[in-house]
């Protein structure tokens, strides 16, 4: 016999109203909603989705849109939008947009087109601006990326001030010669590179910045180029972890060690980077943290459609390691 809400509401020992809610994603107590979650898994309730959305405006879905799924940034990011949404029943629908403004702007049609419940997106530089203005049946929030003057939620890192810390942290080292690699079509590779550069003028240093286009091959041209340099720099700053695995590549293939030749420091904390040069040194910024914010503001936002839009800053952890060393006699 099929299970209906009412058997859950039954189980759970609330109303079949407070079921519908907790199913919608919407507002309820969080003890409430663990336990209705806890009846939905013991009976095996499968709601009817296609009738809901029949009956709705909305799928109970939510759109995650990201610029690079390869980045470990929104692959970690992803998984903690997926945990809070299954709790709340609802599914999610993955998109990747290579930091491609076409793209994204025919994957917010396709949230229309599909009728989702909301949006998280981390929109590219090219498409920012548009997109941020896009305007939408459902509630979005932007992440990583922020566009000043944009009416809508948003939870980004201090990409400016984090930026700032690894260069002083080099400086600190030593360090007098450093190369920054920016994604040329990144709005967070635009930040990071005003803090790199505000900071580099300010502690006097040689500091160099690349704008390099999407893709951990054209890291690896760019690095393979500054390299051959007749005075290379003695630290590189990659700006996200896409751009540290092909900085690193690169420099493998010219027989050149980290920190030994050059030192290596970026932005985000993978399990692999522990391997390399006594550890990365990185910013390690807060995902979970960024991931579950930008979900609460979206069932916020859907509760209360006309409050003014937030702004959510949140600040990364420096994690100094073996890679940022320096050698003093390259440094010369």
């Amino acid at each position: 016999m099929a299970v209906g809400i009412k058997d859950v509401a039954k189980v759970a020992d609330v109303s079949p109203a407070t079921v519908s809610r907790v199913l919608a994603g919407r507002s309820v107590d969080p003890a409430m909603r663990d336990r209705v979650m806890a009846a939905v898994q013991s009976t095996g309730y499968r709601p009817n989705l296609a009738a809901r959305r029949l009956r709705s405006r909305h799928s109970n879905t939510i759109g995650l849109i990201v610029a690079d799924i390869r980045n470990p940034f929104f692959t970690a990011v992803s998984r903690v939008v997926e945990d809070v949404a299954y709790a709340r029943g609802l599914r999610v629908i993955l998109c990747n947009t290579d930091e491609d403004p076409e793209r994204e702007s025919m994957y917010l049609q396709l949230m229309q087109e599909e009728r989702v419940t909301g949006v998280i997106l981390a929109p590219s530089r090219a498409g920012s601006d548009s997109a941020a203005h896009f305007s939408t049946d459902f509630p979005m929030v932007l992440i990583d990326r922020a566009v000043p003057g944009a009416t809508r939620d948003c939870v980004v890192l201090d990409n400016e001030a984090m930026a700032a810390a690894l260069v002083a942290h080099l400086h600190e080292a030593g360090h007098a010669r450093v190369t920054g690699l920016f994604g040329a079509r990144s709005a967070t590779g635009l930040q990071r590179r005003l803090g790199f550069e505000a900071a580099a003028a300010q502690l006097g240093l040689k500091a160099q910045t690349l704008s390099v286009p999407h893709g951990a091959d054209e890291t690896q041209k760019a690095v393979a180029a500054v390299m051959s340099a007749p005075q290379p720099p003695t630290a590189l700053v990659a700006s996200n972890g896409v751009m540290l695995m092909g900085a690193l590549r690169a420099l493998e293939a010219q027989g050149l060690s980290v920190p030994g030749d050059v030192a290596l420091v970026g932005f985000d904390k993978e399990d692999w980077m522990d391997f390399v040069g006594g550890g990365l040194t990185v910013i390690q910024q807060p995902v979970e943290e960024i991931g579950r914010a930008a979900m609460t503001m979206l069932f916020d936002r859907l509760e209360r459609p006309d409050a003014a839009a937030r702004r959510i800053v949140l600040a990364g952890q420096l994690v100094a390691r073996g890679s940022s060393a320096c050698n003093q006699e390259k440094a010369q």
